[in-house]
């Protein structure tokens, strides 16, 4: 078994989800997540994934993606888009599906989403025959995303979706209640989550270290990898909110570190992609993500 930090291309695509898992809790809290929006393109002739790799990512999530429709701008026709996305990365990608609650107590106006971007059981169906390695759940603003409908569609999801389960709240999805507790997380492990999200430290009012250090040491107990994220726009914010973030995280304990797509592009500035790297690894390990040929 290999730390993240040491895998190439050939070992992501041998890796199940258990042993995806042991990669990232191995390499001790140093693994970077891009989330980036499918439909963007930050440079012509490129997909927003391909610059997310290169700016050292070692996690790719897809958002905004239908799983029955499939574009991704700077993609080759393919028949095959995600396998295709992935020989072109050689890293694990995932999908981002929300568990939607139309009757939930909105704080502002419900924006509505295509069936193939909401998690169902035909939706992770679906994920599954793509090939994707994980799928996140959690909501993007307006949609209507609660804690309830998430920890219904962990169950689900370990039925019929054989990748890694990630789930929890970035913000409050267009919903009035609290994003994150030790209840939710307590409940999201009993489903049988493999990765409990929740808002970094200083992205999120009321997110503060004091519960973020009691979830994180409630999920280690339980064999659940907790990851950070940053969901709120302050992706790109200047590099010494990405690090004093970075930081915070890190002291606390998270396993993963999630950059979000907020960018003009839909990702985030690439420098703050590697400069969440630098501070969690390291120049060492960020150079060498960034270098490593996809043919390793």
């Amino acid at each position: 078994m290999k730390r993240i930090l040491d895998c190439y291309a050939s070992d992501f695509k041998q890796m199940n989800s258990k042993e995806l898992k042991q990669s990232i809790l191995a390499s001790e809290g140093r693994t970077v997540l891009s989330e980036n929006i499918v439909t963007g393109a930050a440079a012509d002739g490129l997909t927003n994934s391909e610059v997310a790799r290169a700016a050292g990512a070692d996690l790719i999530l897809l958002n905004a993606l239908d799983v029955y429709e499939l574009y991704i701008n700077g993609l080759d026709k393919t028949d095959q888009p995600i396998q295709r996305l992935k020989e072109m990365l050689g890293r694990p990608i995932g999908v981002n599906l929300e568990p939607i609650d139309v009757d939930a107590d909105f704080n502002e106006s419900r924006l509505s989403i295509s069936k193939g971007r909401v998690a169902s059981t035909d939706t992770f169906q679906r994920a599954e025959e793509l090939g994707f390695d994980f799928v996140c759940l959690t909501g993007n603003p307006k949609t209507g995303v609660t804690n309830n409908e998430l920890i219904h569609a962990v169950q689900l999801a370990k039925v019929q979706f054989s990748g890694l389960v990630m789930a929890g709240k970035m913000h409050q999805s267009g919903v009035a209640e609290e994003v994150m507790s030790v209840n939710v997380a307590e409940e999201l492990i009993e489903a049988g989550v493999d990765v409990i999200l929740m808002p970094a430290v200083g992205t999120v009012p009321g997110v503060n270290e004091e519960t973020s250090k009691h979830i994180v040491r409630l999920a280690k107990k339980s064999g659940v990898l907790t990851m950070a994220s940053i969901g709120t726009s302050q992706e790109s914010a200047d590099s010494a909110t990405i690090r004093q973030i970075g930081l915070m995280s890190k002291m606390i304990g998270f396993d993963i570190h999630h950059i979000g797509d907020a960018g003009y592009a839909g990702i985030a500035p690439y420098e703050n992609i590697i400069e969440l790297s630098k501070t969690i690894r390291g120049n060492r390990h960020t150079l060498r993500r960034m270098a490593d040929s996809v043919n390793r």
